[in-house]
């Protein structure tokens, strides 16, 4: 065997080890006939991405099902892949530009795209390389990009054929406009943000009280019209109706009358609808169709004509008179003082509320009435939500099936033009000439309406979610019938986050039905959101994120990828704080010492001896095997259920507590002895313990195996030390063997390590040395369990540390000074004569315990804490009840300890 070294250090082995996967070629798959594929496909970061911790949970959990899927014998294929992002990439590049003073619009849409490329050429890949330092193993070979040639022409062939199908048209509606980006925007990209705003509340005087000389009435008192509450009075330059609640009973006599609106001086109507909201504000609401997608339907419903007040720059228009020019948020603080001045302004509240933001340039958006290209949604969503109710796809968790339906069941039309130069083009053409337009895939010589050649294209590029929404066909090829769309479509699993259900998960699904006539996988599992350790998503601009390379750098890739997933409960939210990454540095480093004992003791030929039969195998020997394989099961089973947390917690259990803390102290001792020995022949006696040398090789061996698409690196690299041999990756998934399943061996074994723990409890909470030898008194209460003691005697003595083990019959009496341990099983007795000062040890202990009691006080009134328990995250609040919990056994065993004294 190689000499290992004594520490594991991530920095020794990560490089070397994925530069050795990447050179032999170990991620890239082709269709194979003779195997299965379980294909995946990436969420892809945005071409302008740096990697996160969001990332980070998102592709370890892909990660461990491709490895899991590919050592399970399954030709596994994981497409990886950046979006050209539009907005964010533009905006990158032209802040790039304006530190050299330049301007898109001086340097021209082609030498702008230009510009873009060379960026793309040189910083796009960043967040690919720091996938690979994850530990990421997806085929890079394949790796696409949103804007690559065959993805472009996927995007420009779904474009035409749902035109020439009547699903893509050309209208005014209302739309997410961000006044700076000066474009469109998703609903995904104008998140909504809770401001503190104010509520203004404005009298619209009846028309029929108009004085004489036309002038509007500057007096609120008395009925003299009607009172509408509205957050933003800049827009009500655009309204054209008040509308009440038909079952409102204070306004129904007043339907159909006419107001005044104040400052324009127009006439509108009293109009009745029922999306209005009885309770907020007055009940009565101003309807502005131009500006407000509710008012926008409103409007429809009773054909009112928008009146547009504000230019795409978020200023204002020449429909707002004298404040044309201004912008909206000036305006507002002129209009509010005007009325103030004409006695219109009955009040100002303050409101918190939820307002839309750009999510690139961080501008409040404006709702805005613009010419747009749409895709009508509910052609396309019908056989997308058949596809979830027939069971043909599925959601991990469960519960989002019920979000996903109501989305899909409630759907709008799709906005899919931006006004911005990064992205796919629109292949859509005017006729200068007879303003005919004409859709294609490449631009027409002349217009076939009246044959002119002065034909020009649609300036708007494409929603970047328009190409991404044919990710998982257009990576594999189409619109070509390619033999990776034939072997690897539909793929096999969506693994994303929850905020891009709508935006992505949803329209890949209505793609995948209608241009593939397939779905695009067949299930999804939904993760959930990376928080700090007070429930707060991680940003920077709060300053709570944890950059992923810089735990990486400190702790390794593996601690990171196995500390995210043992706090990750299957689709709930994730409580992060940099100590956490202990959990995995501490568990590599077990696994490592457990590794480097076993090798270390194996001559160069053990790994390849077989294991002895059931018959000559110890306890001990018999009691881990029947534990590895029900931890192959129970592994197994999770990972099927994508249950990760899970499958990790009992692989943690196995590896760290039986292989380590249980099997290797029980055989440790021979092992070192045998290992003295010569090869052959075996003494008599070390029958038992070559048998145990080669138990140890196998269950190191599939204990690596198992935890490889968890934790890769160390893995591989323990892997390597074993001997010369063919990567990790490449072995195959361990099987259950039921023949080494055994009940009765593990309960026996239970017995033993229930003694154990009870003796080395009372050792600790005495403060007898473990290098102290000790005698002690056993006796069992259920004759059920007597062979289990004889056959573990020596493993008892041994682990415990005892001079002397007496095993007595049922109902044996407790010897004089002396501490016990009774359980369900036996009683345990420890003479204490001439050990320890006993009045000495009762104050040592009374004084330990009060320190508990005034923890327990502390831990008790937080809890009591209606302030906190109102606030703290549901995580800080499980983990104080535990601590109170944990607080009240230890004070309770203390108590009797003294009590035994």
């Amino acid at each position: 065997m190689k000499d290992i070294p004594p520490r594991y250090n991530p920095k020794d082995h990560e490089e070397p080890i994925y530069s050795k996967w990447e050179n032999r070629g170990l991620f890239h798959q082709e269709a194979d006939s003779s195997k299965d594929p379980f294909t995946i496909v990436i969420p892809p970061p945005n071409v302008t991405g740096i990697l996160h911790m969001g990332h980070a949970l998102n592709n370890t959990l892909q990660d461990i099902l491709i490895r899991w899927k590919r050592m399970q014998g399954n030709a596994s294929l994981w497409v990886p892949g950046t979006d050209h992002a539009g907005i964010a990439t533009q905006n990158v590049v032209e802040r790039s530009l304006r530190e050299k003073g330049i301007t898109r619009q001086q340097l021209g849409r082609e030498k702008f795209i230009d510009e873009v490329w060379k960026w793309r050429e040189k910083y796009g890949n960043t967040i690919i390389m720091q996938l690979k330092r994850l530990g990421a193993s997806c085929d890079w070979e394949r790796t696409r990009f949103t804007m690559d040639k065959g993805l472009s022409e996927a995007v420009l062939e779904a474009f035409v054929r749902l035109y020439d199908k009547g699903l893509i048209y050309r209208g005014n509606y209302i739309i997410n406009w961000c006044p700076r980006c000066q474009t469109a925007l998703s609903d995904e990209e104008a998140p909504h943000k809770d401001v503190e705003g104010k509520l203004y509340y404005i009298l619209y005087p009846f028309a029929e009280l108009r004085t004489t000389n036309d002038e509007q009435r500057t007096t609120n008192k008395g009925n003299q019209g009607i009172v509408v509450a509205t957050t933003r009075p800049e827009t009500m330059l655009g309204d054209v109706a008040v509308a009440v609640n038909p079952k409102d009973r204070r306004y129904k006599k007043l339907i159909g009358k006419k107001l005044i609106l104040p400052i324009a001086g127009r006439e509108i109507e009293i109009i009745a609808d029922d999306f209005v909201d009885k309770k907020f504000g007055t009940g009565a609401v101003k309807v502005t169709p131009a500006h407000d997608p509710n008012d926008f339907e409103t409007g429809k419903r009773h054909e009112l004509k928008p009146i547009l007040v504000m230019n795409s720059d978020g200023t204002m228009n020449h429909n707002a008179g004298k404040y044309e020019g201004m912008d909206r948020f000036k305006a507002r603080k002129l209009i509010v003082a005007e009325l103030e001045e004409k006695k219109l302004l009955v009040k100002i509240e303050k409101h918190e509320h939820a307002v839309g933001h750009c999510y690139r340039c961080h501008t409040v958006i404006e709702p805005y009435l613009s010419l747009q290209w749409f895709v009508k949604m509910k052609p396309l969503a019908g056989p997308a939500i058949e596809a979830v109710k027939s069971g043909k796809i599925k959601f991990y968790p469960k519960r989002w099936t019920k979000v996903y339906l109501n989305w899909m069941e409630n759907i709008h039309d799709w906005c899919i033009s931006r006004q911005i130069w990064w992205g796919h083009r629109l292949p859509v053409y005017y006729c200068k000439k007879c303003n005919a337009v004409v859709v294609a895939k490449i631009k027409p010589e002349k217009c076939a309406s009246c044959g002119s050649d002065d034909v020009y294209q649609d300036e708007d590029v494409l929603d970047t979610w328009f190409s991404s929404w044919l990710w998982p066909f257009s990576t594999l090829g189409w619109p070509e019938k390619t033999k990776d769309l034939e072997y690897f479509y539909p793929t096999s699993i969506l693994v994303t986050a929850p905020e891009i259900l709508f935006f992505w998960v949803a329209r890949m699904i209505m793609s995948g039905k209608e241009f593939m006539k397939e779905i695009p996988f067949s299930d999804v599992y939904i993760h959930g959101t990376v928080r700090d350790a007070v429930g707060k998503k991680m940003s920077k601009s709060l300053g709570n994120a944890i950059d992923p390379l810089e735990i990486i750098d400190e702790f390794g890739a593996d601690a990171l990828r196995f500390s995210m997933i043992s706090i990750t409960a299957a689709g709930q939210d994730v409580f992060l704080s940099k100590d956490k990454f202990e959990i995995g540095r501490n568990f590599a480093n077990k696994l490592w010492n457990a590794s480097r004992f076993v090798l270390s003791n194996m001559s160069t030929q053990e790994h390849k001896r077989t294991s002895a039969q059931v018959k000559d195998l110890s306890i001990a020997d018999r009691w881990i095997l029947s534990r590895l394989n029900r931890t192959i099961e129970a592994v197994t089973k999770a990972l099927d259920n994508y249950k990760f947390n899970e499958a990790e917690s009992i692989l943690y259990d196995f590896i760290w507590h039986d292989f380590c803390d249980w099997y290797l102290e029980m055989v440790k001792s021979d092992i070192t002895a045998l290992s003295r020995q010569p090869l052959a022949p075996y003494p008599c006696g070390m029958r038992s313990a070559v048998s145990s040398r080669a138990i140890l090789i196998h269950v190191l061996e599939n204990s690596l195996k198992l935890l490889h698409p968890f934790m890769p690196f160390v893995t591989e690299a323990i892997w390597q030390n074993i001997e010369e041999r063919e990567s990790i990756m490449a072995a195959a998934w361990p099987k259950i063997n039921k023949h080494y399943v055994d009940k009765k061996i593990e309960f026996d074994m239970g017995i033993a390590k229930d003694i154990i723990v009870n003796i080395r409890n009372i050792r600790a909470d005495m403060n007898i040395p473990h290098s102290k030898k000790i005698k002690v008194n056993l006796a069992p209460l259920k004759s059920r369990i007597m062979p289990a003691l004889l056959d573990s005697m020596g493993y008892i003595k041994n682990l415990a540390q005892l001079e002397e083990l007496n095993i007595e019959k049922a109902g044996f009496k407790k010897p004089k000074s002396s501490l016990s341990a009774i359980t369900e099983n036996f009683n345990i007795f420890i003479p204490l004569e001439g050990m320890i000062d006993v009045e000495a040890e009762k104050a040592r202990l009374a004084k330990k315990q009060d320190l508990l009691r005034q923890q327990l006080v502390f831990t008790d009134r937080k809890l009591k804490d209606k302030s906190f328990m109102g606030h703290a995250p549901e995580n800080v609040i499980m983990a104080g009840q535990e601590k109170a919990e944990k607080l009240k056994e230890q004070i309770e065993r203390l108590e009797e300890t003294i009590r035994g004294l």
